[in-house]
């Protein structure tokens, strides 16, 4: 199967990805905003019963391309989103 191409932009809804997927769809995608100058991404994850929200901040926490995160303001998604600062390379 050919791999998958979207856009790069500050923002990746996890709702079209299966759950197996995230770890290595979210370095890739940090990958690949970095490369774009962009710097912190909305990761849309849901609020259902917080699942793949603490899936994906466990994630967060150990990844070195991530400076930090937070949940998004109420008008961007509140606890159904968390904000992804990266770090620049170099």
């Amino acid at each position: 199967m050919d791999p998958l191409e979207f856009p790069i932009t500050d923002e990746l809804d996890l709702h079209t990805f299966r759950p197996e997927d995230v770890p290595d769809l979210l370095e890739d995608y940090f990958d690949a905003c970095i490369e774009k100058g962009i710097y912190s991404v909305r990761i849309i994850h849901g609020k259902g019963k917080g699942f793949l929200k603490n899936r994906v901040r466990k994630l967060l926490k150990k990844m070195p391309l991530v400076d930090g995160y937070e949940n998004a303001p109420p008008e961007a998604g509140g606890w159904g989103a968390t904000i992804v600062k990266l770090k620049a390379k170099g």
